[in-house]
């Protein structure tokens, strides 16, 4: 304990008891109502308590223990509020931004309830972008959700949680659409990243949508399955601009264990998420609508995407996390790209139990490789 803290620790007590005396002394006397007798009893051990509870925080602060973060707030970003949720066993370890998929699909919930642990490790912040999660808005200007919007909205992230933990940088990690948002921003501002993880990355969104509807074909054709075959063909083949048939993909993909190659029980998984905090009712509603909104507005955008050609090149270290059996964002157009993305330090790692969705599907491996790179690259973790 420091000279600072044990003198006002001492101070504090000498009030207490310089409190109770008064009041014993009053009460004594006959100066006091019966009404006024219980509070003003009370009242010292109030300020006590309040003290004493400085005197914890400046201990802790003079002793180097933890402190942790939890912090919960609404950034106003030009004309929308950017919901952020930052948390941490302590404010001092390295930054990790998560930046989720879709577009239009917070992950947070699942994020949390999957990989949580690492926020034993690091400062980590949920994003809900524009337009998703909480901050759908079935009013809001769907013109507004955009890549280059998307992009300013995440330098105003960076820059508040740059400012807020005193970092110079950060790292981040984005997850199918937040890869190719991610890898765009660390093109613009090397200076503010210390590192990327792309998960399951989105390349290029045509020639994935062409991938996944040709395995689709090819797959049900060999099992012969007629319904799938059916649905196939009143999808249609790419392009698919809308969101109702980019689902539709989707559900087909995931019956061939391409999207989750290990199938949780989502009933169990929302169900243990509304338990624990993580997620609301109504947010499962805002989630589902959001979804459907971002997509339908952005993916005429999205397709002529190609980082290929947009992004040849970064100036931070990157690492491509790709499940083995991602066919809904095929993983091979990910594993070519990045034989030829130049970067100071790249590693490619595959998840060979996984699909679309490896944070959540092999989430104890994910979560060691997440510490195990970052380390590799001179990043102090915090050590449990």
């Amino acid at each position: 304990m420091n000279v600072l803290t044990a003198n006002l620790l001492l101070s504090s007590l000498a009030l207490w008891v310089a409190g109770r005396i008064y009041l014993i002394t009053m009460i004594g006397g006959g100066n006091m109502t019966t009404r006024s007798n219980g509070w003003l009893w009370f009242a010292p051990t109030i300020v006590f308590c309040a003290l004493l509870v400085g005197c914890a925080a400046s201990l802790t602060e003079a002793t180097g223990a933890p402190v942790p973060i939890r912090r919960s707030e609404y950034l106003a970003v030009d004309g929308a509020r950017l919901f952020l949720l930052t948390r941490g066993t302590d404010r001092h370890a390295p930054v990790l931004l998560w930046l989720h998929g879709g577009p239009g699909g917070p992950e947070r919930p699942l994020f949390r309830y999957f990989n949580g642990d690492l926020e034993k490790h690091f400062v980590v912040a949920y994003w809900d972008q524009r337009g998703a999660g909480r901050l759908f808005d079935p009013k809001a200007d769907p013109h507004l959700l955009t890549i280059s919007r998307h992009l300013a909205d995440l330098d105003a992230v960076v820059d508040h949680l740059r400012q807020l933990l005193g970092q110079d940088k950060i790292a981040l990690i984005g997850h199918s659409w937040g890869s190719a948002l991610g890898l765009l921003y660390v093109q613009r501002h090397p200076e503010k990243v210390s590192a990327f993880i792309g998960v399951a990355s989105l390349v290029a969104l045509l020639r994935s949508q062409q991938a996944e509807y040709d395995f689709v074909s090819t797959e049900a054709a060999r099992r012969k399955d007629e319904s799938t075959l059916a649905r196939l063909r009143k999808i249609g083949p790419p392009p698919h601009e809308t969101a109702d048939r980019q689902l539709a993909m989707e559900r087909l993909t995931d019956r061939y264990g391409a999207v989750f190659h290990k199938k949780p029980c989502k009933i169990c998984v929302a169900l243990r998420g509304m338990i624990n905090g993580l997620v609301t009712p109504g947010e499962l509603m805002s989630i589902h609508r959001g979804i459907h909104a971002s997509l339908d507005a952005m993916t005429p955008e999205l397709l002529s995407l190609d980082l290929e050609r947009a992004v040849p090149s970064v100036d931070v270290p990157v690492f491509f996390f790709l499940g083995r059996y991602d066919r809904h964002v095929e993983a091979t157009l990910a594993a070519t790209y990045f034989e030829t993305l130049r970067a100071p330090l790249k590693r490619l790692i595959w998840f060979e139990n996984s699909a679309h969705n490896v944070p959540f599907e092999e989430p104890d491996l994910f979560n060691a490789n997440v510490m195990s790179t970052l380390q590799s690259i001179g990043i102090q973790l915090v050590k449990q």
